[in-house]
């Protein structure tokens, strides 16, 4: 049971705000999921930012919630980077205004995050590492692109069975401004509201 008070974000999810160009965007990874299903085999996705701070925890969180949403079993969602730094604090302060339930397990330069939304599954476990990391799948997994830079500096993501660019503009550069809650909710919105969109289309 996904926590009420995210349930209730979840509910306002509005899908008509994704235009006709995003959805074609959205579509090979909505394939990628059905083919997986239809064949009952693991649906491994791992979504891929340059220092994976930002961008791919937002959308590994919310693709395994989503899944949870929408009873599509076997999901499993992993984020990489083709470096390591840390996960951006504003960015686990973004998923706890939204209903996330976050625990910091260390206080490290790069701290590891438990981050739930339902007492009933496993915690989502939230730290920066490189895609390749042992923490990832080596093989049989979509790579998804959530940023420019990683897109066009990995050319080839060694073990992935598709490669999906799925670009979002960083909030980072709204950092230590005054716009920068609102900034990062809003891309926190976007990100949900495309994987209920994804999800939702799952049969």
């Amino acid at each position: 049971m996904i926590y009420p008070e995210l349930q209730r974000v979840i509910k306002d999810v509005n899908t008509t705000t994704i235009s006709l160009e995003r959805k074609e965007v959205l579509q090979p990874l909505i394939d990628y999921i059905q083919q997986k299903k239809n064949s009952q085999e693991k649906i491994n996705l791992n979504f891929i930012c340059t220092h994976n701070s930002r961008r791919s925890h937002l959308s590994q969180i919310w693709a395994q919630t989503m899944a949870a949403q929408f009873n599509i079993n076997n999901v499993f969602c992993y984020s990489g980077g083709t470096e390591a730094t840390a996960l951006f604090p504003f960015v686990a302060i973004t998923l706890e205004n939204s209903g996330f339930h976050i625990q910091t397990l260390t206080n490290n330069t790069n701290p590891i995050y438990s981050i739930k939304f339902s007492n009933e599954t496993h915690p989502i476990i939230g730290f920066s590492k490189t895609y390749d990391d042992d923490f990832n799948p080596e093989e049989s997994f979509a790579a998804i692109m959530t940023c420019s830079s990683a897109d066009h500096g990995c050319p080839f993501i060694p073990g992935a069975e598709k490669r999906i660019p799925m670009t979002y503009e960083d909030p980072k550069i709204f950092d230590n401004t005054p716009e920068q809650e609102n900034k990062y909710q809003e891309r926190s919105t976007q990100i949900a509201t495309e994987m209920y969109y994804v999800f939702s289309q799952i049969k």
